[in-house]
């Protein structure tokens, strides 16, 4: 069977486009990924600002952790704009102490009363929120009095 040549080249784009997306790399995967528990997480001190990207999870020294899930919501005002009320945004966070199941949670960073979250025997807050995609949370720990 003869392939018309104006139909060679999409057929070979088409092949390698397939072997592309269907080939996996197996070199240093002698064993399975680890799962969040088994990975180390970065240690919080207490009464220090630490900074997180989404996804990202931290060790708290309660033995605990502290998952950066996202922004839910951010209706901030944009940088060099003048508006009447300057805004909100949502993060959304996971904490987890010891073995129990993880428990959701979001700080703001427009009401002051909503930017901070009693952790176990500690308060975590929202310093401040990047602007961006995936914008990077300033959080504090601190002991509860």
């Amino acid at each position: 069977m003869s392939i018309p040549a104006f139909a060679r080249p999409v057929l070979f784009a088409a092949a390698a486009f397939a072997i592309g997306c269907s080939s996996t790399s197996t070199a240093g995967n002698a064993s399975a990924p680890a799962t969040p528990s088994e990975q180390s997480s970065p240690a919080v001190a207490l009464g220090q600002t630490f900074a997180m990207s989404p996804g990202q999870t931290v060790a708290l020294p309660d033995r605990g952790t502290l998952r950066y899930v996202g922004v839910k919501s951010d209706s901030r005002c944009p940088p060099d704009r003048q508006c009447v009320w300057a805004g909100d945004a949502e993060v959304a966070f996971e904490w987890s102490a010891g073995s129990a199941a993880p428990q959701s949670f979001g700080l703001h960073t427009g009401f002051k009363d909503k930017s901070s979250r009693v952790l176990g025997g500690h308060s975590l807050s929202l310093v401040s929120l990047a602007r961006g995609e995936k914008p990077q949370a300033e959080l504090r720990l601190d002991a509860t009095p």
